[in-house]
């Protein structure tokens, strides 16, 4: 793999400096600069936060951009055709590549199957094609997933409305994580006894939109870690206000949360928890073939203070249920 190679050629040039240094010439060894690359579906927060956590445990250990390590940061802004172009580029410099969201991950695993790639924020990688199980990833892929409890959240959103009320579920549907996450969703609400209403967006532009048709017939709504509403959740927070709708989602927002509450996992945490891998790659020669996938027990509550006053619910009411 090529860190192995790295770490190989890292030993040499150490090994060769010191020799000189020992043979009176005076030169002192260099550092052979570890080329990081990282790949980001789009921005938001949740996946900034994600990317942060992990650089911030790789500097801590010592690992500082532009000294022993060179991260390349490439963000694709939600376009396929950049993820490609992106993943061309960083398979071909890179010594070690953290993906940050599934459609990152999927294309980097279809282009290069040498180099160590990490991931995070991916609700499924095993449906995703990316890793052959959680427990032994078997290529060269492996990291975190951010599979949080969606039942949990939504015995919390069915808390916040009229008992057998119904539950909006929104998503992209050409997101495959938001699938798996929508049926699980989907399953739960039915199983204690209310109905669900469905709604898919494909864009960013169509999330107003199915929010207000939402807004007119359910009494709560449920937004996955779907990237696109991630990305829209001011829009998702304007039509909620407007019909003092409670939204609960999967994900946060550096502690904080756009619609009205969550019961789910920290991302900047999720991120260390990356970087954590990284360093037993880097440090340790590690194979992410035989690297578990890690999932997150830091689970917290996030109630949205301001969005609870603006829809007429107390914050102290909302709880997780036992």
């Amino acid at each position: 793999m090529k860190m192995k190679n790295w770490m190989t050629k890292l030993g040499l040039t150490i090994g060769a400096g010191l020799l000189m240094a020992a043979c009176g010439n005076g030169e002192t060894a260099s550092e052979e600069t570890i080329n990081i690359g990282i790949l980001q579906l789009m921005d938001h927060e949740s996946l900034n936060a994600s990317r942060e956590g992990f650089l911030d445990t790789l500097e801590e250990a010592g690992y500082v951009d532009g000294e022993n390590i060179s991260v390349d940061y490439q963000n694709a802004q939600g376009d396929q055709s950049n993820l490609q172009t992106m993943s061309e580029r960083l398979s071909g410099d890179s010594d070690l590549i953290l993906a940050i969201a599934t459609p990152a991950a999927v294309s980097l695993a279809n282009m290069d199957q040498e180099t160590p790639i990490l991931f995070t924020a991916i609700t499924d990688p095993v449906d995703a094609d990316l890793v052959t199980s959680l427990e032994a990833p078997g290529g060269n892929l492996t990291g975190t997933t951010d599979a949080g409890p969606i039942e949990e959240q939504i015995e919390l959103l069915l808390s916040l409305i009229p008992e057998g009320g119904k539950v909006g579920i929104i998503y992209n549907s050409s997101e495959p994580n938001s699938v798996i996450q929508g049926d699980q969703a989907t399953a739960f609400v039915e199983a204690a006894g209310s109905e669900v209403v469905l709604k898919t967006v494909s864009s960013t532009n169509e999330v107003q939109q199915a929010m207000e048709s939402l807004a007119g017939d359910v009494d709560g709504v449920y937004v996955p870690t779907d990237n696109t509403l991630a990305s829209t959740m001011a829009t998702v927070a304007d039509v909620a206000k407007a019909n003092k709708l409670p939204v609960v989602t999967a994900f946060s927002e550096n502690d904080t949360v756009s619609g009205l509450a969550t019961y789910g996992i920290d991302y900047y945490e999720l991120g260390r928890q990356t970087g954590e891998m990284a360093l037993e790659i880097i440090e340790n020669d590690a194979e992410p073939a035989t690297m578990a996938v890690e999932s997150s027990d830091n689970l917290k509550l996030i109630i949205n203070e301001e969005m609870a006053e603006a829809i007429g619910i107390d914050p102290a009411t909302i709880v997780v249920p036992k």
